[in-house]
């Protein structure tokens, strides 16, 4: 009995190691722990040391204030610096890409840090022309389209540059991209191509406009809608102001057009109002320019063509209807004014220039062809009679108004149109370098 009871003793005196590995396993395990907590406090993290230098060094680019006296970064200290945690992350991926936050309230023409923008219907007439100010500025620039109306040759020229993408998607389908502003211009707005599909167009203004409003909510991008002059309707009042409500009949062939327009303004004035999201909205009047749809139904393409085809000028009605032209460089310079300015909007942008459809059908016999005819039909339903904008707060607020006259205007739109239509090697395919310089 005591020999039986001896034998253990003996054991932990001949051999303690393996008495506290056998026997005192707790032992074992405080002391680990211990060890190596001693080994984390005493050697600094390597990548917090390495966030801190780059957060650090960007310090110049208004990024993140770092105090200098400090050798690491603690998660408290990033939420002392009143910059949203995506944004270092963000700038971390791709520092080239990214030194601007969104919202951000910068002068035209002085830019210290390039912004991600996103243009919806950038393939489009007026969208393509957009992105070209915007890359020209030094902008990344994200352009989707499901090229309904746009066409891949409006951009084609900036494929080869690493700040431009497009992505082939319809924004009736929700996207997640990382932008700092929101150009939402997607939707058919000729005649032709809205009626084409009624249904399609007011989801397109509702349901897309809801989707990009989310999207720009989720990564806190500024976002600008283009609305347009149809939610005047047939106005009663002349010229229009931003504060007219306007005549629409809800449910006529235009109506997907007109009330979906309205239906988009209204969903961005709530996100602004509910949801503190910056927003700007534009009311665009009748524009005109290169890179317009060849068949699009509105009155100058078609005037352009059948004249350069030696075809009759259809006017519809009697030709004493009125509307106001603006070439397309003034809309993206007023664009681009209200995206960067402090004012929500809506603003009217348009050139308060008035002609008669026979005014207009004269000034395209005189720019292509004197002996070109003209041949009347009857008007279509809920025709506008009258459309001039008052650009008065524009004026005031954007510092912004037009510059090209129709005049002006309209020999560079033939230009293209001619180059499209029967492949005239003298005329530049590629028109959106010299309509800026017009």
């Amino acid at each position: 009995m005591n020999v039986n009871v001896g034998r253990p003793n003996k054991r932990v005196t001949s051999n303690p190691i393996r008495y506290v590995i056998g026997e005192q396993r707790l032992v074992c395990l405080f002391l680990g722990i211990g060890i190596a907590s001693l080994i984390f406090a005493l050697i600094p993290s390597k990548s917090s040391l390495s966030l801190s230098g780059r957060i650090s060094s960007n310090n110049n680019d208004g990024w993140i204030s770092s105090d200098s006296s400090s050798s690491s970064l603690s998660e408290h200290h990033l939420q002392q610096q009143s910059v949203p945690s995506r944004r270092i992350a963000y700038e971390l991926q791709d520092e080239s890409d990214q030194r601007g936050n969104s919202g951000a309230k910068l002068p035209m023409g002085l830019k210290s840090r390039r912004l991600r923008v996103l243009v919806t219907g950038g393939a489009g007439f007026v969208g393509s022309h957009l992105v070209d100010r915007l890359m020209a500025r030094g902008d990344s620039v994200i352009v989707v389209d499901n090229f309904f109306t746009g066409r891949k040759d409006n951009v084609v020229h900036h494929f080869k540059n690493p700040r431009f993408e497009l992505i082939r998607h319809d924004v009736v389908e929700p996207i997640l991209l990382e932008v700092d502003q929101i150009y939402h211009l997607a939707c058919p707005a000729s005649p032709v191509h809205y009626k084409y599909n009624p249904v399609k167009t007011i989801k397109t203004n509702v349901m897309g406009t809801l989707n990009m409003l989310g999207l720009a909510k989720r990564v806190n991008a500024r976002f600008l809608i283009t609305s347009t002059s149809e939610v005047y309707g047939d106005p009663l009042q002349h010229p229009q102001v931003e504060t007219y409500w306007g005549n629409v009949n809800p449910i006529g062939v235009r109506s997907c057009y007109d009330e979906g327009k309205r239906v988009a303004e209204t969903l961005s004035m709530d996100y602004h109002r509910g949801l503190n999201l910056e927003v700007r909205i534009a009311r665009i009047f009748n524009t005109y320019g290169p890179r317009m749809c060849l068949d699009d139904g509105r009155v100058v393409s078609n005037f352009v063509a059948q004249a350069l085809r030696k075809e009759p000028l259809t006017v519809y009605g009697d030709g004493k209807q009125t509307r106001s032209f603006q070439y397309v460089s003034d809309l993206v310079e007023g664009l681009m004014r209200l995206m960067e300015g402090d004012h929500v909007g809506p603003f009217n942008l348009g050139n308060p220039g008035e002609f008669t459809m026979l005014e207009l059908a004269k000034v395209v016999q005189e720019t292509i062809d004197p002996n070109a005819k003209i041949e009347f039909r009857p008007n279509t339903e809920d025709d506008p009679h009258k459309r001039k904008p008052d650009i008065s707060k524009a004026k005031n607020l954007l510092g912004w108004e037009p510059k090209v006259s129709l005049r002006e205007g309209l020999p560079l739109m033939v230009s293209d149109f001619r180059q499209r239509l029967f492949g005239d090697d003298k005329s530049s395919s590629n028109s959106g370098g010299s309509i800026f310089a017009a």
